[in-house]
């Protein structure tokens, strides 16, 4: 008789980094080990407890990998209501069930480097994960709570890790985010459908830009078997070395088939905005072996193929 396979469940798995995740498991072919989605081939809402608690005594992964989330900013400022209650109390109904269900789950809970808000200001950068969370916006905010939740119930038998993820992009993310709106304006204005001027925003901000596949990887990683972390573990998921969005917009530029004039737009730029983001992966390296291995150039590159495939 075949042994129980290693079941990764995710939640938000059809959404733009779960569908890379599930990508890269079955890239990897290792036999026993799968991912899927939380509530299988249903619709299911994490803000409806019952429903998270029966998904998750059916399934009783081995891991939960919580990606689920209103994760654009200015989503979150357009509906502070739906933000607080995804990702806040559906993240509590998530822990609370794997807690009550499936206590021997190990919950990845996927953050966001935007809680450190403040602590961008004010401490030496690169961040480590020490560093306060100062969420200086609605997401931030609601991150940073869910953070500090997980980590409180780590400390009270909830096996959990921690992931603060920087910027991260690649072919399928949706305009909500800086490189594929501009590379989805730059792939109209290529088929003629728009005039050749990219309106853009605050180009002097300074971020520190990913490739979800890389971010992916180190997910992967603390997902497997043999991999053991102390519960409560924060991690960066950084390069360390930020990138004004003016530079990265002139690599995009540079791709471009016409040439394209630059309007800077006032109503793009975000009255919260930090100037410079970078975080320390030291943890993480030292951890799980992860380091980032695709360069901004290639990830440019591949957003604006896959704009250019769209009508």
């Amino acid at each position: 008789m075949n042994s129980k396979p290693w079941r990764i469940a995710v939640t938000g798995a059809a959404g733009f980094v779960g569908s890379v995740f599930l990508r890269h498991v079955a890239e990897q072919r290792i036999p026993g080990i799968e991912a899927v989605s939380m509530f299988g081939s249903a619709a299911g809402d994490i803000r409806e407890p019952g429903q998270v608690s029966q998904a998750i005594a059916a399934m009783r992964p081995d891991v939960l990998l919580h990606l689920a989330a209103i994760a654009a900013p200015s989503a979150a400022r357009a509906d502070p209501s739906a933000a607080w209650h995804v990702n806040v109390l559906g993240t509590l109904h998530i822990a609370q069930a794997i807690r009550e269900a499936s206590p021997n789950t190990r919950l990845l809970f996927v953050g966001s480097s935007e809680a450190y808000g403040g602590s961008f200001l004010t401490s030496p950068s690169p961040l480590a994960e020490t560093a306060a969370l100062l969420p200086r916006n609605t997401y931030a905010a609601t991150k940073a709570a869910a953070d500090l939740m997980i980590g409180q119930m780590s400390m009270d038998e909830l096996n959990a890790i921690r992931f603060r993820p920087f910027n991260h992009s690649g072919p399928g993310q949706t305009p909500d985010y800086v490189l594929p709106a501009f590379a989805q304006q730059v792939a109209r204005i290529e088929k003629g459908q728009q005039p050749p001027v990219l309106n853009v925003g605050n180009l002097d901000a300074e971020r520190d830009f990913l490739d979800v596949r890389d971010v992916v990887r180190a997910y992967f990683q603390a997902a497997l078997p043999e991999t053991r972390i102390a519960t409560g573990a924060a991690f960066n998921v950084a390069t360390g070395h930020p990138v004004r969005i003016g530079k990265m917009l002139r690599l995009l530029l540079d791709q471009a088939k016409v040439p394209i004039e630059v309007n800077r737009d006032a109503t793009k730029f975000r009255p919260n905005d930090v100037p410079r983001a970078s975080g320390d992966s030291r943890a993480l390296r030292e951890s799980l072996g992860w380091h980032p291995t695709i360069a901004l150039e290639q990830t440019i590159a591949d957003v604006l193929d896959f704009y250019r495939t769209q009508p």
